[in-house]
């Protein structure tokens, strides 16, 4: 095995963003793992195939292969299971097509997969902010992603850096849900139900991407709303294990602490970052309330995309 061609394919997916040719010269300057062949998946996720011309005009750059794969639309879902259904390398990683990689990200994903033989890995994505900003988001970082700990253990994550072993026995047959693609936690989703099936989820700390944070995401409306969606989307997946009473339980566990958050917001408000973490905590929570009782989640994808691509 150790001299063995690795097969990987990247898998991007895009919705109008012209982002994507910063990511995919970003993919062609890296550091190419020892005895690695890769290929990259670009996913086009739009009703027509606006961004064929633009894949086209940069593969005389890439030193490997791209796969352009148009499937619509407008369901984030669909082009996540187009990039599973169209690898056939031993890793599929996934990346979001407004990021660039390090020097060194795939190489960091592999050796850790290769530590800890997980079923997936997770890296750190670094968000850039803008000049327009506001400072308490710059101090709190409020827009870079790391996975949550708990108990000692990682059980869920997301596509906007991560590496999958195709062959873990906890991957067979899974694929992103489709009423889910539009509202997003698709991915929080598809990581429960990997963890679920006993397929461990790993952290590479040095596996850095970066993403900037455009202006109409630079607010704390828009991290509300995001928030509030993460809330209803655990609230989904708690309520799939629980009825009756758990069920109630759970409704007033939230309730409990969307109360304290939100009390602790006020206590805060001196400090703009301690008071906008515990206001989006509360949301958060406020959001689990919403996934519990089965309330609709709200739409992130689709034609949301056009205005903010």
């Amino acid at each position: 095995m150790p001299n063995e061609t690795l097969h990987i394919d990247i898998g991007v997916c895009t919705f109008r963003r012209p982002e994507l040719a910063e990511t995919l010269r970003s993919l062609a300057a890296m550091t190419v793992p020892e005895r690695a062949r890769l290929r990259v998946i670009v996913a086009d996720n739009d009703a027509e195939p606006s961004a064929r011309a633009l894949v086209e005009g940069l593969r005389p750059q890439m030193p490997f292969d791209i796969l352009y794969v148009h499937c619509p639309h407008s369901n984030i879902s669909i082009a996540r299971n187009c990039c599973l259904d169209n690898s056939t390398g031993d890793f599929l990683a996934f990346l979001d097509d407004d990021e660039t990689v390090s020097d060194d990200w795939l190489i960091r994903l592999l050796e850790t997969a290769r530590i800890t033989g997980a079923a997936a890995v997770l890296g750190p994505v670094r968000a850039h902010y803008g000049p327009t900003a506001p400072g308490w988001m710059r101090s709190g970082d409020f827009h870079s992603t790391l996975p949550v700990w708990v108990r000692g253990e990682i059980r869920t994550g997301y596509t906007c850096n991560a590496l999958l072993r195709r062959d873990a026995a906890s991957l067979h047959g899974r694929r992103f849900k489709l009423s889910l693609g539009k509202s997003g936690g698709e991915d929080t989703d598809f990581f429960t139900g990997l963890h679920g099936a006993g397929g461990m989820i790993a952290f590479s700390p040095e596996a850095w991407v970066h993403e900037p944070v455009p202006e109409n995401r630079a607010s704390l409306a828009w991290l509300a709303k995001r928030r509030f969606r993460s809330g209803q989307t655990h609230g989904r997946l708690v309520a799939e294990k629980a009825n009756g009473l758990r069920q109630a339980w759970n409704v007033a566990l939230a309730g409990a602490k969307s109360g304290f958050c939100a009390t602790a917001a006020v206590l805060c408000f001196p400090s703009a970052v301690r008071r906008n973490r515990f206001a989006l905590r509360a949301v958060l929570h406020a959001g689990v309330i919403s996934g519990l009782l089965g309330l609709k989640e709200i739409e992130q994808y689709g034609a949301r995309e056009v205005t903010s691509a």
